[in-house]
């Protein structure tokens, strides 16, 4: 048996994305959306609705994606509930340090190890949808072992929209490509 529950967009998991950007005056801002995925071999794409951020990809047509970790969990709930519209100090607060990208014009976040660092490619802002280049993707080293990214270790978080709570990455449960030979 089982039970209805409507229309709801249940995709799970959704990621825990914290888009970085620059206002006119190279002011840092983070938010966190949700909403977000691969578009094509080398872009990316992210449901947004008008923010603060959305002001800035049009000044610099740039920003940084951050994945949130269980050590980042608070400050990225946080970007995600207050703007920087209604709250100055709302980077300080959130003890996030930008850190200038050498790629594009847009911040990246040291307290973030896992960063991919982004050109707008389109951006339709009555859709509210973001297309975005991936110019660069950086992974602090302590989460590399034997020339790869230890994505266990990153303990990335994941949005769960059915209960409104934030899981860590599920742990290894096959190879991609290959588990599926044992059928042939």
């Amino acid at each position: 048996m089982r039970k209805d529950f409507g229309s709801k967009p249940w995709l799970f998991p959704q990621p825990v994305l914290i888009i970085g950007t620059y206002d006119k005056d190279f002011k840092p801002n983070a938010m966190n959306a949700a909403w977000g995925g691969t578009y094509d071999f080398d872009k990316i794409v992210i449901s947004l609705s008008k923010h603060k951020s959305t002001e800035n990809l049009k000044i610099h047509k740039a920003f940084s994606v951050c994945f949130g970790t269980k050590s980042t969990v608070i400050p990225s709930d946080f970007v995600g509930i207050v703007s920087q519209d209604n709250d100055p100090d709302k980077m300080k607060k959130a003890g996030l340090t930008a850190v200038k990208s050498d790629k594009i014009d847009a911040p990246l976040f040291e307290e973030f190890p896992l960063v991919m660092e982004c050109k707008v490619d389109n951006f339709d802002e009555e859709a509210g949808i973001l297309i975005g280049e991936v110019i660069n993707v950086s992974v602090d080293e302590k989460y590399i072992k034997d020339g790869k990214v230890d994505t266990k270790a990153l303990e990335i978080i994941v949005y769960d929209p059915i209960n409104h709570k934030y899981r860590l990455v599920a742990d290894e449960v096959g190879d991609a490509f290959k588990i599926g030979n044992q059928l042939k």
